[in-house]
């Protein structure tokens, strides 16, 4: 099975993590995508890697946005208008 397109990387309690998943929802279902959120504390490497830096963004799984989503980059970059 091949990687999701979009990931987010957040943890429980997280408000940037919520506000970034309340943002990236209309634009992954306006690209038909479905967005897969990763809690960084059940992975001991992504909690490692990305430690208080989430919310991360994961497009096509290179980063993409930290901390607040660049929503009009992800827009262009998914091919949306």
């Amino acid at each position: 099975m091949s990687e999701p397109r979009l990931q987010l990387l957040g943890r429980a309690g997280c408000h940037l993590c919520l506000t970034a998943a309340e943002q990236l929802g209309p634009v992954a279902a306006e690209a038909g995508l479905t967005v897969h959120d990763v809690d960084v504390d059940t992975d001991p490497e992504l909690q490692a890697e990305y430690g208080d830096r989430v919310p991360v963004l994961l497009l096509d799984g290179r980063e993409h946005s930290y901390f607040t989503l660049d929503v009009p980059r992800l827009r262009r970059d998914l091919g949306l208008r």
